[in-house]
């Protein structure tokens, strides 16, 4: 009953669909047709619809209605609670629905809350947010039912990937998706502006929360995968350039150069057609990445779909989406505006330059990530990794953060270096001796100039703060330097991470001790436990560092019986200069364990920097958010007095 009314749901919100595409661009042609006060209320009414079908998908994975072969084949009675609810979205259809979900309830929140664009903008936009919809609803009703029954009803289920088993994943894909979404809602933004000839301070301001709002979960997303696939996946790596990180990245950039880019609209009146093409760069990203997870074409703990089907099907939405999106550009690009000029030294001329680094750095991620699967479509095998993408993305990588650093300390629309040469003296000086002391060391460049340039950016960054006061510090102001200190902070856990990272591989028998940088390990015991729906053998490890007190770690190797499936559970002991990272092995017919040990100098930073460069768009957001309620208050205000006035 509950699989039924949710696809029921499911039904009728795609009909919505339609008749909001239909109505929303009938309304350009004809403003004063009937149908136009109904596409607000109909993208309202669609999130609800489809708010109710995935909310009844989570009840029958919860329930483990094995009658519903999705659940079937991802979920299994013994799972804890929070697995059986993750496994709504642990696998292909149920993370499309997901998708659809988020996209329907974006769309239902811009018809409720947007009020400073033009009617016929707006309209545009909703009648481009249901396009896109409606090919997400075609290819679940059509090629990936969630609620598709099984008959007979299996006695049990198949289980979740046991590897996604894990609070982690749990919370990782919604957050990635979210931040897919608010994309797909900056990509309706620019088609509707296009199709009105709206592009406009105004069209940036409404854009822009859903560009910055996307870009933190994209970062908070990000940011929580890899410190997953790090204690996890038991290879004591945090980033291995896997074309479904890769996924997740390319959309990061290209979101991180339109959040910059439409912020300069908004504030400037620059940069129009650059933003609108920004928009829809962003969003095909995000459809690459779907295809590249969702379609079958890798292998991956995330990649769900096997079928070449669906593969066709989601590259056919992808084609047609964004197709259409850069014809209407090349259509009506010669119609917008060049908008306000400025001079090459100017913060403008600072964030274009890091846009254009921005881009490079995503076509060289995308050549990476797709030369492969070309390749092999061909015939050939070839492998794309860290000797590729770590000295490519180098060379834009650098040149953009030292950009970074000088950009926001200089004015808008035109500016003079001498200006602000004293503010850079002690970054230079502390640029310049870090890397001097490092050579020294033997550090190797790539980690040498990763220091360096984290040290300069932690300096720069707090540089537009001197000499304001503190009430004088606007939350935008405060999240931009926050978002730049985090980088810095992250750059710096990448760099040491790289630079004085320690591994050993051993053989170690109960009762020996193992040393690994100023660690020294004592393997104590090996004994088995028993989890909810896995047995393991734990090993028990005292690790002293520097000769101090001894802590307790307790690697496991695991193995799963719902599906059959053997994983490694990490141990990590955290410092506040690093952490130790052990993994348990197989023991050797000799009665020895193996035992694969890292210590790892400041890596925690990495996720330390995410967690900032995410809460200083959340700060920048916070800020707009305020901004722009006390601006509909102070209209209210002005409205209620002419009325009363008029009243008069």
């Amino acid at each position: 009953m509950i699989a039924t009314a949710g696809l029921a749901a499911l039904w009728f919100a795609a009909a919505l669909a339609v008749l909001q595409l239909f109505s929303g661009f009938l309304a350009l042609r004809q403003p004063e047709n009937p149908l136009t006060p109904v596409v607000r209320p109909l993208a309202i009414a669609q999130a609800g619809l489809v708010t109710i079908a995935f909310t009844c998908l989570i009840i029958v994975f919860a329930q483990t209605d094995l009658s519903v072969a999705l659940v079937a084949e991802n979920s299994h009675s013994a799972k804890p609670m929070l697995y059986k609810v993750a496994g709504a979205w642990g696998n292909h259809e149920g993370s499309m629905l997901l998708w659809v979900t988020i996209m329907a309830l974006a769309g239902g929140f811009v018809a409720l809350l947007e009020k400073r664009l033009p009617e016929p903008t707006l309209l545009a936009t909703l009648g481009a947010q249901a396009f896109v919809s409606l090919g997400f609803y075609a290819f679940l009703l059509l090629a990936s039912n969630p609620f598709a029954r099984l008959d007979p009803v299996p006695v049990e289920g198949n289980g979740l990937n046991p590897l996604l088993q894990d609070p982690g994943l749990a919370f990782h894909p919604p957050t990635l998706y979210v931040g897919y979404v608010g994309l797909s809602v900056a990509f309706s933004f620019a088609v509707g502006a296009l199709l009105t000839r709206e592009v406009s301070p105004n069209f940036a301001r409404a854009m822009r929360p859903w560009v910055l709002g996307a870009w933190i979960f994209l970062t908070l997303g990000i940011t929580a995968g890899s410190y997953w696939a790090y204690y996890e996946l038991g290879w004591g790596g945090w980033w291995f350039w896997d074309p479904v990180e890769n996924a997740s990245l390319m959309p990061w950039l290209a979101a991180t150069a339109l959040l910059h880019s439409v912020s300069v609209l908004a504030s400037r009146n620059a940069l129009r057609a650059w933003t609108v093409m920004l928009g829809v760069v962003a969003f095909a990203m995000s459809m690459i990445g779907t295809f590249l997870v969702r379609s079958g074409v890798l292998t991956s703990v995330h990649a769900f779909a096997v079928d070449p089907t669906r593969g066709t099907f989601i590259l056919a939405l992808l084609a047609i989406n964004i197709g259409a999106a850069f014809i209407i550009f090349a259509l009506r690009a010669g119609t917008v505006s060049e908008g306000q000029r400025f001079t090459i030294v100017s913060r403008e001329s600072g964030l274009v330059f890091n846009n254009v680094m921005l881009s490079a750095v995503l076509g060289i991620v995308l050549l990476g990530t797709l030369y492969p699967l070309v390749a092999e479509a061909m015939g050939a095998q070839v492998s794309v990794g860290p000797p590729y993408f770590n000295p490519a993305t180098a060379v834009f990588v650098v040149p953009m953060l030292i950009v970074m650093g000088i950009g926001p300390l200089l004015r808008w629309r035109r500016d003079k270096l001498g200006r602000i040469k004293h503010l850079l003296v002690l970054p230079a000086l502390g640029l310049v001796g870090v890397a001097v002391w490092l050579g020294l060391r033997g550090v190797h460049l790539m980690p040498l100039l990763g220091i360096a340039l984290g040290t300069m950016l932690l300096m720069v960054a707090l540089v537009p703060l001197k000499g304001r006061r503190l009430r004088t510090v606007t939350l935008p102001l405060l999240g931009m330097v926050v978002a730049h200190f985090g980088i810095g902070v992250a750059l710096l856990g990448i760099a040491c991470d790289s630079a004085f990272s320690t591994e050993k591989l051993v053989a170690a028998r109960v009762g020996e001790t193992v040393s690994v940088g100023p660690w020294m390990v004592r393997l104590g015991r090996i004994e088995p436990i028993t989890g909810p729906n896995w047995t393991a053998l734990e090993a028990t490890l005292s690790a002293s560092y520097g000769g101090a007190a001894t802590s307790e770690l307790k690697p496991q190797a695991r193995s799963f019986w719902t599906p059959v499936q053997q994983t490694n559970e990490s141990a990590i002991l955290t410092r506040w200069n690093g952490q130790l990272y052990t993994v348990l092995g197989e023991e050797a017919e000799d009665g020895r364990w193996q035992l694969r040990l890292w210590w790892k100098p400041f890596v925690t930073l990495i996720w330390l920097g995410g967690a900032l460069v995410a809460l200083g768009g959340a700060l920048a957001l916070l800020g707009r958010v305020l901004s722009d309620l006390r601006r509909f208050i102070a209209i209210d205000k002005i409205a209620y007095r002419r009325q009363q006035q008029g009243k008069l």
